[in-house]
């Protein structure tokens, strides 16, 4: 996996710092917070400095459950999703790519959790960012 890249803890992430690290990929950033906005005002996000992986992670929450992390890394963007077993078969049965479900599937478990990451190249991956913050939000 690619490094982050926002690693200076006294430089906050602003849109511009962000959209001058993500190029073109700006246009998705766009359509997925437009569509968070929009569709989940209750959605909160907060950009907090980690020191274990010495970056700033956006952490998007509702309530006081985590949604998923975005981080930047070159020339893009990813977010992670972190589901239960309980999550398997909406996963399964979902719109998202198989190689997502083979990533959730086979993916590495933190204790009762498995980790489902989206790098952003294109449209679709909006399409299953969306899909998996619909069973993210649907999961007790």
């Amino acid at each position: 996996m690619e490094q982050p890249i926002l690693t200076d803890k006294n430089q906050f992430p602003t849109e511009e710092i962000i959209y001058s690290h993500i190029g073109k990929p700006k246009i998705l950033w766009q359509s997925l917070f437009d569509h968070i906005h929009t569709n989940h005002p209750d959605i909160s996000e907060q950009w907090r400095y980690y020191n274990d992986g010495k970056s700033w992670l956006l952490k998007v929450t509702r309530k006081a459950k985590t949604i998923f992390w975005l981080s930047l890394i070159k020339a893009t963007f990813r977010i992670t999703f972190y589901f239960t077993d309980k999550a398997e078969e909406a996963i399964n049965k979902s719109s998202i790519s198989d190689e997502l479900k083979k990533q959730f599937k086979e993916g590495k478990s933190y204790g009762k959790i498995r980790g489902l990451t989206i790098t952003f190249k294109n449209k679709k991956d909006i399409e299953y960012a969306k899909a998996l913050i619909v069973i993210k939000l649907s999961i007790k």
